[in-house]
């Protein structure tokens, strides 16, 4: 019966080292030894809960079950927001399990284990190859990051020809960048101030505006498709203005309340507003691809996986002076 140490949130917030006993291995499920995990905002949402934390996991092959088909032992796999799907319903078939009724994701399903954690169980089907050349501790924050706002440009059918919008720099902006100018598309990087905008112009993009206090925003060409990569709305009607007719906004980040938008700008210029949750296993396999070919990599700092390794990580994501990914790496 294999035996998990996983990490906890808590109904005050701090980190607790646990135990997860699991039955043997059955269908396809796949033993893994974790090597790395990134942190996720929405990792934040869940510390003050009795449950093992993370779904940015990386890990190798320990052992498989009688049903695993594909993989085998001393395999480099990762695995993301999204572990069961029912394979059988119409989202399913059609490749967006992601909207399966019965999917089973992070934060609503399988409490007992995640990326914070020694090993994990999950099913093969469920499990991404890690490409040749590319380390988990690049790997793992791609699995969530990476993949959200791939999939946002990837599942919407971005051309090279789109310009695109990059609000914020951040964990999902700073590779946000990176995908929609190996895209080929044009780049423009809306962030509060110019403190990033090097970084940003490296990573690159081809255009940066600041925002904070401005009474007007001027871009070179209308913006296609705009990815929100910020925890905060923006000032909409700073931003309807630049947006092309036709235009479509992502909001990729997760936050609470409603969503609110100027009314009549929206009709007037056929803007589009696309809801979206994590990439199907279709999308999050060709953004693994797409990153080892073009070198796309996070920015990423290092901490132990330990109970005061994940505090000082989510207290530093928290506070907003992570630069930008965290990656946790057991010792």
């Amino acid at each position: 019966m294999p035996s998990l140490t996983v990490f906890k949130g808590s109904k005050d917030g701090s980190i607790v080292q646990g135990t997860t006993e699991k039955p043997e291995l059955s269908g396809d499920q796949v033993l893994l030894k974790v090597t790395a995990s990134g942190l996720c905002g929405t990792d934040l949402h869940y510390r003050t809960t009795d449950m093992a934390l993370g779904h940015e996991g990386v890990g190798i092959i320990e052992a498989t079950g009688p049903d695993v088909k594909y993989m085998k032992k001393g395999d480099r796999v990762g695995w993301g927001y999204e572990h069961n799907a029912c394979g059988h319903c119409q989202q399913c078939l059609k490749g967006t399990e992601t909207y399966c009724h019965e999917r089973a994701m992070y934060g609503m399903a399988d409490f007992d284990q995640g990326s914070f954690a020694h090993n994990a169980i999950w099913r093969e089907a469920f499990l991404f190859p890690i490409p040749e050349g590319m380390s988990d501790e690049v790997a793992a924050p791609l699995q969530c990051g990476g993949a959200t706002v791939f999939n946002a440009l990837h599942a919407y059918n971005t051309q090279p020809t789109d310009t695109v919008g990059i609000m914020g720099v951040g964990g999902l902006g700073h590779l946000a960048i990176q995908f929609a100018t190996k895209m080929g598309c044009r780049v423009i990087v809306l962030s509060g101030s110019d403190k990033k905008k090097d970084e940003a112009m490296k990573l690159g993009a081809h255009e940066f505006i600041a925002t904070k206090g401005a009474k007007e925003l001027k871009v070179s060409r209308p913006i296609d498709r705009l990815l929100v990569c910020t925890s905060a709305q923006p000032q909409w009607d700073l931003i309807m203005p630049i947006m092309a007719p036709g235009g479509t906004i992502y909001p990729l980040s997760v936050d609470e309340g409603n969503f609110t938008i100027p009314y009549m700008p929206l009709l007037a210029t056929g803007i589009t507003v696309q809801g979206m949750i994590v990439a199907s296993r279709y999308i999050h396999q060709r953004m693994l691809d797409f990153a080892a070919l073009h070198n796309i990599a996070p920015i990423i700092e290092r901490f132990p996986m330990t109970e005061k390794g994940i505090t000082d990580a989510m207290a530093k994501l928290d506070s907003g002076e992570m630069r930008y990914r965290a990656v946790l790496i057991p010792e």
